[in-house]
C-alpha cells in the first residue's frame, strides 16, 4: 500500500510505513548523524537485516528488545527492527546506574541488548542477564543478516506493545510503561497537518525518552529526515539547524535557555522553522516570549505524561497573554481535576490533574498495583490517567500548573506551592536559575528552602542578600528559611530538576 493511503487509513505500523516510504521515494533522507546518512530505501534494508538477524538469535512477537546508549543510526535501526520482528522496542537511560540498566533488561526479559562503547565500559562490572551486542562498526555489522535478508512476517496489531519506556527513576525503582501500536499511531496520525512529511527535525534529546519519540517516530512516520544529535550543545544545535535547513525541533525548556542565551544567537539563520515544540518541565513566560520574538516559526508547548493520560497545548505565538499556563486540552483529550478524596473540583479551583485520551499506556510492565494506583475512574466508569501535577483551568479553559503533588509543601497548615516561590526567585536580577524544595522542620512540619544558580556576569552574588530580596516580595509562610548557591542544578536528560538530590544534598549539608 502507498504510504499516503496508509497515513489516511485507520491504523498503520511505523514499520510498514518506513517500507512504503521506502518504495516510494527511496532517495529521500531519513536519518543524519554527524557525517553519516542514510535514505529510505537503505534505512528499510538495514531494517530488514536487523529484524532477520533478531529472528535468528530467537527474538520472537511479545518478546522485547533492549537498547542503551547515544542517539546514533544503529540506535534507529535497532529500534525499527524490533518493531518489524513483532518485539517491543525497550530504550534504557544510559545515565542509570548499572544495577538499574541491569534490573530494567531483566524485567523486560529482553534476550538482547544493544549498548554502544560507553555504555558497555559502564556496564563492564555489572552481569546483565541478556546477550550484548555492540552498536557500533565492527561489532554491529558482523551481528546483522547478510545483505538482501528479510525477516519472517509478523502480523501486528493496534493493542501489541510497541515499546517499554522506563521512568526516570527519580522517585525509586523505574517502572516499564507499556506503550501499544495504537498509541504510537495516534501520535503519528494526529501530526497530520504538523509538515512532518517534509520536515528536517532535530532531535537533540535522548531516543529512551518519550519527549522525543513524540516527535521522532512522527518525522519516519510521515517520511521526512531525523538529524540525530549525540550530545546536545547549545552552539552546535544552531549550527546544525542552519546547515540542514531543519523545519521542526522538540526542545526542553533548559535546552531553549541555553540556546537563547548565547550571544550571538541572532546571526543564526533559522528562518526555514515551522514549528518547534517543547514539554518535560516548566517552561517560563519570560522564556516563551523571548523565543516567539526571536526565534521563526511556532512555538508549541505541550503537557502531558508518558503513561498517556491528557495533553494540552498552547500556540504560544497566538496567545500571548496565556503564556503562563500550559494551553488548553488538545481534540480528542479530557483533562479533570479532582480532590484528594477523588471527587471533580469546581472550575476555578484547584487539584490534582487525571487525563483521558486515545494515547494511554497499557499499564506499567508486570506491576498491576502500581497501574491501579496511577488510574482515575469517572462516574461512568471511564478510566483515566493521575499526572501527579496540581493545576487550575482559568474561565477561558486554560490550564495552569501550580506544582507536581509531590513537591508540595506544607507548612504550619498551609499549602505552598514550590513554582511561586521560584518564580519570585528566577525574578532576581542576578540569579540565572533556582528550585525550591520542602525539607523537615520541627517547628513547621516542612519548610521551603531554596537553591540558585548565579548568572555568569555575576558569579558571587551576596546568599543572604538575595535571600532578603526574595523573602520581601513572598508571603509570611512563603519565605524561605534557607538559599543555597549551587554552579548549577541537578538535572535528568531531558532537563528535569532532580528535588530529591536537592532535599539529600541540603540533608547531607545539616
Amino acid at each position: 500500500m502507498h504510504a499516503k493511503a496508509m497515513l489516511a487509513s485507520d491504523f498503520a505500523t511505523l514499520s510498514d510505513l518506513v517500507r512504503a516510504h521506502a518504495a516510494g521515494r527511496g532517495t529521500k533522507t531519513a536519518l543524519i548523524c554527524a557525517a553519516d546518512q542514510l535514505d529510505y530505501a537503505s534505512l528499510d534494508a538495514l531494517v530488514d537485516r536487523a529484524a532477520s538477524a533478531l529472528q535468528r538469535d530467537g527474538v520472537a512477537k511479545g518478546m522485547s528488545v533492549a537498547i542503551v546508549g547515544a542517539p546514533s543510526i544503529p540506535y534507529a535501526v535497532v529500534f525499527l527492527a524490533a518493531l518489524r520482528a513483532g518485539a517491543a522496542a525497550a530504550p534504557l537511560a544510559p545515565s542509570s546506574a548499572p544495577a538499574a540498566i541491569a534490573a530494567m533488561v531483566a524485567d523486560c526479559a529482553a534476550p538482547l541488548l544493544f549498548a554502544d562503547g560507553a555504555a558497555r565500559v559502564a556496564l563492564a562490572e555489572t552481569p546483565v542477564a541478556a546477550r550484548t551486542i555492540p552498536l557500533e562498526d565492527e561489532g554491529f555489522a558482523g551481528w546483522l543478516a547478510p545483505e538482501g535478508a528479510r525477516p519472517a512476517p509478523v502480523v501486528v496489531g493496534p493493542a501489541d506493545a510497541f515499546n517499554i519506556i522506563y521512568s526516570s527513576g527519580t522517585t525509586g525503582t523505574p517502572k516499564g510503561i507499556v506503550q501499544s501500536h495504537a498509541m504510537r499511531w495516534a501520535h503519528i496520525h494526529r501530526n497530520a497537518g504538523a509538515g512532518f512529511g517534509e520536515a528536517v527535525t532535530m532531535v537533540a534529546t535522548p531516543l529512551y525518552s518519550n519527549t522525543t519519540l513524540v516527535t521522532f517516530l512522527p518525522t519516519l512516520g510521515w517520511g521526512g529526515t531525523a538529524v540525530l544529535m549525540a550530545k546536545f550543545d547549545a552552539r552546535r544545535f544552531v549550527e546544525l539547524a542552519a546547515r540542514h535547513r531543519a523545519t521542526h525541533a522538540m526542545l526542553v525548556p533548559v535546552q531553549y535557555q541555553r540556546i537563547m542565551a548565547l550571544p550571538d544567537f541572532d546571526r543564526f539563520d533559522l528562518a526555514s522553522f515551522r514549528l518547534k515544540t517543547c514539554t518535560s518541565a516548566p517552561f517560563s513566560a519570560a522564556l516563551k516570549a523571548d523565543v516567539v520574538a526571536r526565534w521563526p516559526g511556532l512555538l508549541v508547548e505541550y503537557y502531558g505524561m508518558t503513561e498517556g493520560g491528557g495533553t494540552t497545548m498552547l500556540v504560544a505565538n497566538a496567545h500571548p497573554a496565556k503564556l503562563h499556563t500550559v494551553g488548553v486540552p488538545v481534540e480528542g483529550h479530557d483533562i479533570r481535576l479532582i480532590d484528594d478524596d477523588g471527587r471533580e473540583v469546581p472550575q476555578g479551583e484547584t487539584g490534582e490533574v487525571v487525563g483521558r485520551s486515545p494515547a494511554m499506556m497499557t499499564g506499567y510492565h508486570g506491576r498491576k498495583e502500581a497501574t491501579a494506583a496511577a488510574e482515575w475512574f469517572d462516574a461512568d466508569g471511564h478510566r483515566y490517567i493521575r499526572h501527579g501535577d496540581i493545576g487550575r483551568f482559568d474561565e477561558e479553559g486554560f490550564l495552569t500548573l501550580m506544582d507536581r503533588k509531590k513537591d508540595l509543601i506544607i507548612s504550619g497548615g498551609f499549602n505552598i506551592y514550590p513554582s511561586d516561590i521560584e518564580a519570585v526567585l528566577t525574578a532576581h536580577p542576578h540569579v540565572a536559575d533556582g528550585s525550591v524544595v520542602g525539607v523537615p522542620s520541627e517547628a513547621w512540619g516542612e519548610t521551603p528552602v531554596g537553591f540558585f544558580v548565579p548568572r555568569p556576569d555575576d558569579p558571587a552574588p551576596d546568599p543572604e542578600a538575595v535571600l532578603a530580596w526574595v523573602n520581601d516580595r513572598l508571603g509570611k509562610t512563603q519565605r524561605l528559611s534557607a538559599l543555597i548557591p549551587l554552579a548549577d542544578l541537578p538535572r535528568s536528560a531531558i532537563g528535569k530538576v532532580l528535588k530529591r538530590n536537592l532535599r539529600d544534598q541540603y540533608g547531607k549539608g545539616q
